[in-house]
């Protein structure tokens, strides 16, 4: 037996109308942003998250995610002081029965590998207050290796005694954004789910439906969520071939051939680097090698894994041998103009740089010297001004602070450095030659000799 759209009333309606709130777990990139999109709608929103200190960001009306105002396209704050969404770090607030939506955003990764034990406890915790006259619908937009919801999710619920698509509503919904991009958002990008019911599905896409423009139902969850894993498996690997590539023709300028390949009209345009980061990339071919019946069939992505998991120790490598004993590394975020360092390439960097017993700093705009010191274990430096004192340098991520600096005093400040080996490409322009430092762009002929 399985709950009508009927029986579970018109959620779509009462949230619109206020009638009932939607909950989310987890303040970070995707729970910020689900709910600042719905408190847009009118919808009024309520958000737990552990980090008190993002708590009372988004109450105080601020963000509790750096830059993040960019990607949204508008400013939240009125959301906040209206109280059309606000946060608490006492999660019980979330399971009144006036919260007839939750939205699961908490992180399903730890130690470079999948990890649901916070999964796990929210849906516990969710599953321990739900009653069978009031069925929940339950959305899980984080990224779940294949066959998560049938094989721990389902269990669990079933053993707090509630039937999913009768006494609960469950579903997945991975989310596809990109962080750094506007154009690309919760609203633009289509979206698949998938529910444990039919029924399930249809009530996921109405509500989703509210903040999204396209919303693609899949045949059930087991393909729902499958699909966010393929498709940055996908990416995982054309980007680490082309890093394969530029290792097996060292001799050769990888990234102008690849960005000849790229306009081909079915082909896109990546380039060599220190290998991926994130939440996403690095990890989708194991979520999707975990997942798998037979995953002894994908030997190209465990060879794609290796490959990437090593490039930051041959970026190490390098920088120990060129460097006289004090390296700086710019930018501990992965990528330009976000404060996310899951998975940077910078971590096994400095690492490997603290092995060979190499003196080793990191810069980045969007990190505290606190911050970097607890993530990293070692010291910051200023930019552009604490770049005297290194003889080697690594561009990590492009930050726009790195790429606005006047060329004058960012050589002045070069005094004593002798080796650039540049991840992003944002001073290709520049002439090192007449200082006499080695300027290295990922890609570029012998750039790892």
């Amino acid at each position: 037996m399985t709950v009508s759209v009927e029986t579970a009333q018109d959620i779509r309606g009462d949230l619109l109308d206020g009638r009932k709130q939607l909950g989310i777990w987890g303040l970070g990139f995707i729970g910020y942003s689900s709910m600042a999109n719905f408190a847009t709608k009118g919808v009024l929103c309520i958000g737990t998250d552990i980090d008190k200190r993002k708590v009372d960001s988004v109450n105080s009306g601020g963000t509790p995610v750096e830059n993040i105002e960019y990607w949204l396209g508008f400013n939240p704050k009125p959301l906040s002081m209206s109280g059309t969404m606000r946060a608490t770090t006492e999660w019980k607030q979330l399971l009144s029965p006036n919260v007839a939506v939750h939205l699961i955003c908490v992180p399903t990764e730890r130690n470079d590998k999948p990890h649901l034990d916070i999964l796990a406890d929210v849906l516990t915790k969710i599953a321990n207050s739900t009653t069978s006259s009031c069925p929940p619908l339950v959305i899980i937009e984080s990224t779940l290796t294949p066959g998560t919801v049938s094989n721990m999710v389902i269990p669990l619920l079933r053993s707090s005694g509630l039937y999913p698509g009768r006494d609960i509503l469950i579903g997945v919904a991975p989310r596809r954004d990109w962080f750094a991009d506007a154009d690309k958002s919760l609203k633009t990008l289509p979206r698949v789910v998938g529910g444990t019911t039919p029924e399930t599905t249809k009530l996921m896409r109405d509500v989703l439906g509210i903040v999204c423009n396209t919303v693609l139902p899949a045949k059930d969850h087991k393909h729902a969520e499958l699909v966010k894993s393929v498709e940055n498996a996908y990416r995982h690997v054309e980007i680490t071939l082309a890093n394969q590539l530029s290792l097996a023709y060292p001799e050769i300028d990888m990234r102008e051939v690849l960005a000849l390949v790229g306009t081909k009209w079915n082909i896109g345009t990546f380039c060599p680097s220190f290998g991926t980061g994130g939440y996403c990339i690095p990890l989708s071919s194991l979520y999707v090698l975990d997942g798998a019946p037979k995953a002894d069939e994908l030997s190209i992505l465990q060879a794609t894994i290796d490959t990437d998991r090593g490039l930051p120790g041959m970026v190490g490598d390098l920088a120990a041998a060129k460097s006289q004993g004090h390296v700086g590394i710019l930018g501990l975020a992965y990528k330009e103009d976000l404060k996310v360092h899951v998975l940077s390439p910078t971590l096994a960097i400095v690492a490997h740089l603290k092995t060979a017993g190499i003196s080793v700093k990191v810069n980045d705009p969007y990190y505290s010297a606190d911050e970097i010191r607890g993530i990293c274990d070692t010291e910051s430096f200023d930019f552009p001004g604490g770049l005297s004192e290194f003889d080697t340098v690594l561009v990590v991520a492009g930050h726009r602070q790195y790429q606005s600096v006047n060329r004058a005093r960012l050589l002045e400040c070069l005094g004593s450095c002798r080796t650039i080996i540049d991840n992003t490409g944002i001073w290709q322009d520049i002439d090192f030659s007449w200082p006499g430092i080695d300027y290295r762009l990922a890609g570029k002929e012998n750039w790892l000799r």
